[in-house]
């Protein structure tokens, strides 16, 4: 019992650790997209 509950956490953990990855990347993407707009701008 306590190993697939173990495994289940490892899964759970790598799927998350992914998405922050992700997350992460859109973030600093809309980041440099709007220092980008906003410099063209004067803003």
């Amino acid at each position: 019992m306590p190993e697939t509950t173990a495994r289940r956490r490892v899964r759970r953990s790598v799927r998350s650790a992914e998405n922050d990855r992700k997350n992460a990347a859109a973030a600093l993407q809309r980041a440099l997209d709007r220092r980008d707009n906003g410099g063209s701008t004067g803003h």
